[in-house]
């Protein structure tokens, strides 16, 4: 984790919401969706509440509502499933547009395309002003066992590694003329899968070699100490607990 790695979802700015320490971050998102989640279905007015918070955090941290909602597509094979409950659910039946309807399904649908849509764009929002490599030392702050987090790290870094690596290897297979157009290619695109394999785990061999010879036992040093003052954990779960008093009055009325 000593080395910078963005991603795609991070986007470059300076705000507040950037400078926050990202176990702060994480906790508040966590503890954001958990308020989400416990609301009952039918305060709807209680979900317009929650989107205005997510729009305040957004505006502080500078992310546009364009970049957000064109990562927030993420959640259609959600929004699918959910517009097919109230055709297939039981129980009470109601017409909609000459449709027979069930309200249970209906409710359904609601809760699934306010809740999910909810806890993504507040998940998309941590990923625009935290980078990977803060969210694993964020993780491991937040005492996330360290070996889970070390697995993640190794799983980010590798990732990388092998579809750079696919990029090579079809490269090398468009300079000498291949281009797979049928059946009749999948053996060559199967030999190309296996020789990615080997070359990966050969890879991850000589790198575990190198961690090896130079001291690595088990646990990774601790290179950047995160910590976060009261301010910063004030100003951080200022988001959750807005949200909570509008839990709670979503039970009470």
């Amino acid at each position: 984790m000593g080395a910078g790695h963005a991603h795609r979802l991070y986007r470059d700015a300076h705000s507040r919401v950037h400078a926050l320490p990202p176990h702060t971050k994480l906790a508040a998102a966590f503890a954001f969706v958990l308020v989400v989640v416990s609301t009952p279905r039918t305060a709807m007015w209680a979900f317009a509440l929650y989107a205005v918070l997510l729009a305040v955090v957004a505006h502080h941290a500078r992310v546009p509502a364009g970049f957000l909602l064109k990562r927030l597509l993420i959640e259609v094979p959600f929004v699918a499933f959910a517009l097919l409950m109230p055709f297939v659910a039981e129980g009470e039946r109601t017409e909609v547009l000459g449709l027979s309807l069930s309200v249970n399904g209906l409710w359904g649908a609601w809760n699934v395309l306010a809740k999910g849509t909810l806890g993504v764009a507040a998940s998309v929002l941590l990923a625009a002003t935290t980078e990977l490599r803060e969210l694993l030392l964020g993780l491991e702050r937040l005492k996330l066992p360290p070996l889970l987090v070390q697995i993640a790290s190794f799983m980010i870094r590798y990732g990388d590694v092998v579809t750079d690596e696919m990029r090579r290897m079809r490269i090398a297979r468009l300079s000498r003329g291949f281009e797979a157009r049928g059946v009749r290619h999948w053996g060559v695109l199967a030999k190309s899968a296996g020789a990615l394999f080997i070359r990966s785990y050969e890879r991850g061999e000589r790198v575990h070699l190198a961690m090896v010879s130079r001291g690595y036992s088990g646990s990774m040093p601790v290179i950047d100490e995160v910590t976060a003052s009261r301010a910063e954990w004030s100003y951080a779960l200022a988001l959750p607990l807005s949200a909570s008093v509008v839990c709670l009055l979503g039970w009470a009325l």
